[in-house]
């Protein structure tokens, strides 16, 4: 088991139809008052896990009831050898919200996991009491075809897709790469644990059905289509250095809806993931808005 959660957080299983979805949570104080819950929803990028939110959940498992998934086909849950779809992901994180979270729910979500929240909460409102969103995304914004691009062609192509993602994601060179030049503003904050939590999770067997979905584009949408229904208080976050989801990307969707879209927070000198490389100044944000 892998022991990349806070301290004082458990792993626990939750069941669902396709698998059992790992999540970190930290025990109630005995006794203790009711606590509001907060889900933690990490991104859809080779090797992704709970582990991308774990500097700044832990901030929170005092005075929130948190709970931080493996999605399933990644980290500790259930890899289900199939091709997934958005509709795999609705139906975990309703499934997640209804039998965990105590709806309306508080969700903070990631890139595309964000996107698909989205398009959740303007289907199910009822499960949503806010939104803080970092660098939302559907892949195919602003009728950018990202199924046309070289790499959704290689992750489409039996034999191609396998060495594709055994030379380009489940190896550490690949791992130190990735969150170095394309995750990461500063590669100097790139840290043993994140390179370790990364490559593990990478290495799962079957990991490589969820990570190739996402990168064929099996999951990729125009968000921009979406936006302007949403009617859930929302807060975006990116960051300034962003090159996966720019900056100006992230404005403009927010642009389509400022009923819904409170406010847009710039984390600076930091990049897609802000809150594993800036985690004290997301931390902030979050207890400003909850």
């Amino acid at each position: 088991m892998l022991q990349f959660q806070p301290e004082g957080f458990i792993q626990q299983g939750l069941a669902t139809n396709l698998g059992v979805i790992a999540y970190y949570t930290h025990p109630a104080p005995d006794p203790s008052p009711h606590r509001p819950t907060l889900v933690f929803l990490h991104s859809l990028g080779g090797g992704s896990s709970a582990f991308e939110w774990s500097k700044v959940y832990g901030a929170f498992g005092l005075t929130h009831r948190v709970i931080a998934p493996d999605l399933l086909g990644w980290g500790q849950s259930t890899h289900p050898v199939r091709t997934y779809q958005v509709s795999d992901y609705f139906y975990q994180i309703t499934h997640l919200l209804e039998a965990l979270g105590e709806p309306p729910t508080w969700v903070a979500a990631t890139s595309l996991t964000a996107g698909v929240v989205i398009r959740l909460a303007i289907q199910r409102p009822d499960l949503f009491r806010g939104l803080f969103l970092v660098s939302p995304s559907g892949n195919s914004d602003f009728g950018r075809d990202y199924s046309l691009s070289l790499p959704a062609w290689l992750a489409r192509t039996p034999g191609l897709d396998t060495w594709l993602y055994r030379l380009g994601a489940a190896n550490e060179i690949a791992v130190r790469l990735f969150l170095a030049q394309v995750l990461l503003a500063d590669a100097r904050r790139l840290t043993p644990d994140m390179v370790q939590a990364y490559l593990t999770c990478t290495q799962q067997p079957n990991a490589r059905y969820a990570a190739l979905a996402s990168l064929s584009g099996a999951i990729s949408f125009d968000l921009a289509r979406y936006l302007p229904q949403l009617r859930t208080p929302t807060v975006f976050v990116l960051g300034a250095k962003s090159n996966f989801t720019p900056p100006t990307v992230v404005r403009r969707l927010a642009s389509l809806n400022p009923s819904a879209i409170h406010s847009i927070h710039e984390v600076p000198d930091a990049g897609v993931l802000p809150h594993l490389e800036q985690p004290d100044m997301v931390i902030d944000l979050l207890k400003h808005l909850i």
